[in-house]
């Protein structure tokens, strides 16, 4: 069996979001299951040049984009035994940042009809295409619309993955021609409340549809989350699924993570842990004080994430709980500019660190004794597992990927902290819990160990995609 895997980010070469780690991982634990898998993604301009200088040109082609022609040059690179393919166009490529340009919409239909106009080129005919998100969505849909017919691609079937169904991809009816290039008479497959709606085309088109967690397949089937596709999805639960994304445990790896300041395996996590809070009690100016409990979240400041909750708990928490808290992340100005101003009045318990740095995020993994993540919605989530692989206990709010992921410890066999309903109240109960377990020292080190001590590979979630694949075999 054989599979393109068609992403808009992929790690190492590209990353905003948790799609690139899903690219980046799930089709090298699916090769290993003697699957062949290879990876198709755009070449970016921000792309490093130590990665470009690994890629080989294969050959260019003519895409077509709508009425227009565009070129399309195809790089072949290879990570850790898997091939990607990165195609350029330096009209839709050579700028800065992945998303959110003018453009966008004819850029992905440039990608998507590149990745089925390419196959002919490189010899290389799959039995699955896998696309995911809004991105690639017009994959099954020109794949229904122009290839399928043909005889080359006859035995192709499509899978689509919904990673956020919040990004839809949506446009006005007036570039359906002339930018996407489906013919009118058609439009019924992207039409969606009066728009374009390119994730609703891909779950209409594809021939399966997942999402990252069983749980956020059963919730995205409720308006509440489902963002106004709730109908289209019960009308096609036959081929919804959730799958749970696991995580990269050797690029996540305490032990050999040169990103930490100091190195530790489960066997020497106690010892190790307590050096990286010193340290990063120093280098955040906070008080060392190794026995108050060090609470970290690594996030996007953005509502959905739960921070309304920690706004209206955290004054409390700072003044009624022995606590530091240190948190990293950008997005609302509501929210960067709270907690710059609680920075500024409790600089001795909180530190805000406004943007993304992945070295410090990994420092903040290792270093904290508490990791706080009380989403609204959460499709899959992998900083809870991250926190777990870095033995720091996770406090969730059960909803997702989060709800399949972490359990809660009052079972006498969980590792964490779960709460339910979304509510500032029940989220600082959970706090208290947690750090009611973190005074008691005998017991505390079992939680950690049990962290650490979970599976969150992706071996299961690569038998569960394979057993997916091949139940579309004819």
């Amino acid at each position: 069996m054989k599979v393109l895997y068609a992403a808009s980010e992929a790690l190492p070469f590209i990353a905003s979001g948790g799609l690139a780690d899903v690219a980046g991982s799930l089709p090298g634990a699916i090769r290993k299951r003697l699957v062949g898998c290879r990876v198709v993604l755009p070449l970016y301009e921000q792309i490093p040049q130590e990665l470009r200088d690994t890629m080989t040109f294969v050959t260019s082609i003519s895409v077509p984009v709508s009425w227009r022609r565009q070129y399309c040059g195809i790089f072949e690179a290879r990570h850790n035994g898997v091939i990607y393919y990165l195609l350029d166009n330096q009209y839709y490529f050579k700028r800065q940042g992945l998303y959110g340009h003018f453009d966008d919409a004819e850029r992905f239909a440039f990608f998507s009809r590149a990745v089925l106009e390419m196959l002919p080129a490189i010899d290389f005919w799959p039995d699955i295409i896998h696309a995911n998100d809004w991105q690639t969505a017009l994959i099954p849909i020109y794949y229904t619309l122009f290839y399928g017919q043909q005889e080359a691609y006859q035995n192709i079937r499509t899978v689509y993955t919904i990673h956020n169904i919040g990004y839809q991809g949506q446009y006005g009816m007036e570039i359906l021609g002339d930018v996407f290039g489906i013919p009118d008479d058609r439009r019924d497959l992207v039409e969606h409340g009066g728009l374009i709606n390119l994730m609703k085309g891909g779950i209409e088109t594809a021939d399966r549809v997942t999402t990252v967690s069983g749980t956020y397949a059963r919730e995205i089937l409720d308006p509440w989350f489902a963002h106004g596709l709730d109908s289209i999805l019960r009308e096609r639960e036959w081929k919804l699924s959730g799958i749970l994304n696991g995580i990269d445990t050797v690029g996540y790896d305490p032990a050999t993570d040169p990103n930490v300041f100091k190195n530790y395996t489960a066997e020497t996590v106690q010892a190790g842990k307590a050096a990286n809070k010193a340290a990063l009690q120093e280098r955040l100016c906070l008080p060392k004080k190794k026995n108050v409990p060090l609470i970290g979240m690594v996030t996007r400041l953005a509502s959905h994430k739960g921070l309304d909750l920690v706004k209206a708990v955290f004054e409390r928490l700072m003044t009624e709980e022995d606590a530091q808290v240190v948190i990293l992340g950008s997005g609302e100005w509501a929210y960067e500019n709270f907690f710059r101003e609680m920075q500024e009045k409790y600089p001795d318990k909180f530190c805000y660190c406004c943007g993304f740095v992945p070295e410090l995020a990994r420092k903040i993994y290792a270093s904290a004794d508490i990791f706080l993540m009380p989403s609204q919605s959460e499709p899959c989530g992998l900083a809870q597992m991250v926190a777990c692989r870095y033995g720091t206990v996770p406090i969730v709010r059960r909803t997702g990927g989060l709800a399949d992921s972490i359990r809660d410890c009052g079972d006498g066999e969980g590792f964490g902290f779960v709460f339910d309903t979304y509510n500032a109240d029940d989220m600082y109960y959970a706090i208290t819990r947690a750090l009611g377990a973190y005074a008691n020292q005998d017991h505390w080190p079992i939680l950690v160990d049990r962290c650490m001590a979970t599976d969150f590979t992706w071996g299961r979630s690569a038998n569960e995609y394979i057993r997916l694949y091949r139940s579309l075999g004819k």
